[in-house]
């Protein structure tokens, strides 16, 4: 009996998948998933080991890739953002290595796009970032994302199957802990985690969040989709011919199309 649209497909076919959140890591390229302009002064290393960092020309803006296979979320992507070179992070966001590197794109898209802004004008968007959390959650129930408000100064997200989530504190006292949380997965034992600092722009967050909702379908391999999650999976496409039999393909669940926040 089919339980799931991959059912029959091979291991190494190529499929587009839906929603984001459940479609695994897909390539891990640091170079691709930064987006920064590596030829206009902006420092890249990486091992033959695989750890890798780059820097913005001032030093303030280091995001690094650390893999650790043998970890449950393979390793960490990190952003530290520092008012002045070699002092401690104002704020950080990190990442499991099995988020979606198409969501990481976004947010080092988002990142390099406050950083340039920051420089051409009197702003300092990075620092003192005056956008209102709606920004960033509103395009969750747009598209049908529960919504749990709780006294303790936290409120929860879920997506509509269940297995994503967002936590983010609107009280916040002190600077201990995340402001934003997600997570792709059961939230027992999610495929990943994304923890946003205090102090982290909206606009970044924001960037996360509609890409996360985003009904563009992202390209994986079968065998590299989460397998415990995989009945809540649609295929868009495929694009290559199946081994065994014909599955049918699945529509994209209904969802308004998002962009970029800006």
């Amino acid at each position: 009996m089919t339980t799931h649209p991959f059912e029959n497909l091979d291991p190494a076919q190529t499929v587009q998948v839906l929603p984001r959140h459940l479609a695994g890591p897909g390539t891990v390229d640091p170079r691709t998933a930064w987006a920064f302009p590596f030829d206009e002064g902006w420092p890249f290393a990486q091992t033959d080991e695989g750890p890798a960092a780059a820097f913005s020309p001032c030093l303030r803006l280091q995001t690094t890739y650390d893999p650790q296979p043998d970890t449950p979320g393979k390793g960490t992507w990190t952003i530290n953002a520092h008012r002045a070179p070699f002092t401690p992070p104002n704020w950080r966001i990190t990442f499991d290595a099995t988020t979606p590197v198409e969501l990481l794109h976004e947010v080092h898209t988002e990142l390099l796009d406050l950083y340039l802004e920051d420089r051409y004008s009197d702003q300092d968007r990075l620092f003192h970032d005056e956008t209102a959390p709606h920004e960033a959650y509103v395009p969750l129930l747009t598209s049908g994302w529960s919504h749990d408000v709780k006294t303790d100064g936290t409120q929860t997200f879920l997506t509509p199957e269940g297995l994503g989530g967002v936590r983010h504190r609107y009280a916040i006292s002190g600077t201990s802990g995340p402001a934003w949380r997600f997570w792709g997965g059961y939230p027992s034992e999610p495929h990943w985690r994304a923890r946003f600092s205090v102090g982290t722009p909206t606009m970044l967050v924001a960037a996360f969040a509609v890409s996360l909702i985003s009904t563009e379908p992202l390209r994986r391999t079968v065998q590299d989709v989460p397998v415990h999650t995989r009945r809540a999976l649609y295929i868009a496409t495929t694009t290559a011919k199946q081994s065994h039999g014909n599955t049918p393909v699945a529509p994209p669940p209904p969802a308004p199309v998002s962009g970029r926040t800006h």
